[in-house]
């Protein structure tokens, strides 16, 4: 019958995050809520999808008309 749990001596990744978690569950919370975002790339964003609804519209009125 073969050993297949590998070398003795290996750290257990299942540990390592177990105690990972546990730190940051225990870190204190001193960091402060996110700035809300400007709207300026929503804005880009918005005018950009405008845009190509148009140059979308206006393909399909050239072709079918």
């Amino acid at each position: 019958m073969a050993n297949n749990q590998g070398p003795q001596g290996t750290n257990d990744p299942a540990g390592s995050t177990q105690m990972f978690r546990a730190f940051v569950d225990d870190a204190p919370q001193t960091r402060q809520p996110a700035a809300a975002p400007s709207s300026g790339p929503r804005v880009g964003l918005i005018v950009g999808i405008v845009a190509a609804v148009v140059v979308v519209a206006a393909v399909a009125w050239l072709a079918l008309g």
